[in-house]
């Protein structure tokens, strides 16, 4: 009878110890990989921001088409030289297939500052002379989970 009780203590000790759980937090994280070029010629060059993002339970990608309110972006974008806050952009559309919250999601973007998005401030000085920011950006989850604040070094904007 004693044999019949470890061998069943010693089966649930490997039957737990067999289930994988996820030890990838819930909450995404990013992770600065490249920025740049370090300066561009305004109206013409692209800048390129790269980051490494995890998420522990894979609910990453809002619905563009969503008529809640507020928006939920994936992707917020801080422009140093203005108070303005953050700028929202979506991520391109995510395949619900590979979604498992066991594993996670993980990943790189690569997100393009186009000619459009990158301007000079209309005062003359700035027209002339060119100009510098830099960025603070972080992503979002359909949970509503914010990752934590990456920071790019500075760009030089040329006229």
């Amino acid at each position: 009878m004693k044999v019949r009780y470890i061998a069943c203590i010693v089966f649930a000790l490997i039957a737990f110890s067999a289930c994988q759980k996820n030890t990838v937090s819930k909450i995404p994280s990013i992770a600065l990989m490249y920025f740049g070029p370090d300066s561009i010629k305004l109206n013409r060059d692209t800048a390129y921001l790269e980051f490494r993002l995890t998420d522990g339970d894979g609910d990453l990608g809002n619905d563009p088409n969503s008529t809640a309110t507020p928006i939920k972006y994936d992707i917020y974008i801080k422009d140093f030289r203005y108070d303005t806050g953050f700028a929202g952009y979506f991520f391109p559309a995510i395949d619900h297939a590979i979604e498992d919250p066991k594993k996670g999601l993980e990943g790189t973007c690569l997100f393009a500052f186009l000619p459009s998005i990158l301007t000079s401030r209309s005062d003359s000085l700035h027209l002339l002379n060119g100009d510098t920011t830099r960025f603070e950006v972080y992503i979002e989850d359909r949970a509503g989970d914010t990752s934590n604040h990456i920071f790019t070094s500075n760009i030089i904007m040329r006229p």
